[in-house]
């Protein structure tokens, strides 16, 4: 379960305590300073002691995506995309804050965002190509720094498709510590996850599970959007991949009933793989 479903608050041990007592074991943590402050080693030391208590397991770090969070809305977005070369050094700044957490909370995989999503007036000065690849070869350097492996995720933007991932990974970064978050959201409102779990074969090293109608982003629990998750679960399995399933939901005001359906949404998913 990713803290993505408390990302409004300021983290704390009753947030991770409802997310084990609903049978979660494994957490991403989502590294916005306003949600948990990665640069301060009171803040990481006590994570590092709620973890243990609640014998939960540091899986991943979503990288820093903005300065903080305020109602649900993003304030002062991070490209590692931009155009702008201050822009862009703020960006890397921040991730590689969030990267020293390693050395005190060793986890597996850094989730990065490739740019920023797309809006209807456009982000063409934070989507650029060639910014992202200098971005993704920095990052990628500090990672294997740290015993770490980076994971560019699906977003909806024209650098973080399926297919431009797969060029980037197989033509331009040819790097073995850098793979795909498969974002089963983002892959809906993108087109088919069928197609794109297919096409990220070979490159999927972590994922995000939630759902959505196919017009908004909206982190739904499994189940209670329009991705058919049995067709999804078997083409999940079809490609070899038997890594870690992170829910990635939204509390909607009411995170310990979300926390309730995405346990039972859980249930189902784990009914599928077997039945597959």
């Amino acid at each position: 379960m990713s803290t993505h479903l408390f990302h409004d608050e300021r983290l704390t041990r009753s947030h991770l305590a409802d997310v084990a007592a609903h049978g979660f074991d494994t957490i991403e943590l989502f590294a916005t300073r306003s949600h948990f402050d990665y640069r301060d080693d009171e803040a990481v030391a006590q994570l590092a002691d709620w973890l243990g208590e609640l014998n939960l397991t540091l899986h991943s770090v979503h990288a820093p995506v903005m300065e903080a969070m305020r109602r649900g809305q993003w304030v002062n977005p991070y490209s590692t995309a931009s155009a702008d070369e201050t822009r862009r050094a703020a960006a890397l700044t921040e991730i590689e804050a969030a990267l020293t957490l390693a050395a005190r909370l060793p986890f597996a995989h850094l989730v990065v965002h490739l740019g920023v999503p797309a809006a209807p007036a456009g982000n063409a000065g934070d989507n650029q190509p060639a910014a992202a690849r200098r971005s993704v070869e920095a990052i990628a350097a500090r990672a294997v720094d740290v015993g770490v492996r980076l994971a560019v995720e699906v977003i909806p933007n024209s650098l973080s498709h399926p297919d431009a991932l797969v060029r980037l990974l197989e033509e331009q970064i040819e790097d073995p510590n850098v793979g795909v978050c498969l974002d089963y959201g983002h892959a809906h409102l993108l087109g088919d996850v069928g197609d794109a779990i297919e096409t990220l074969s070979g490159h999927l090293t972590t994922t995000h599970v939630h759902d959505n109608r196919g017009a908004r982003d909206d982190h739904l629990v499994p189940y209670d959007g329009g991705i058919d998750w049995e067709w999804a679960m078997m083409e999940t399995q079809k490609v070899g991949y038997d890594g870690v399933l992170m829910f990635e939901v939204a509390g909607t005001g009411d995170p310990r009933g979300v926390l309730a359906r995405a346990a039972a949404a859980r249930r189902r998913l784990e009914e599928t793989f077997i039945t597959f």
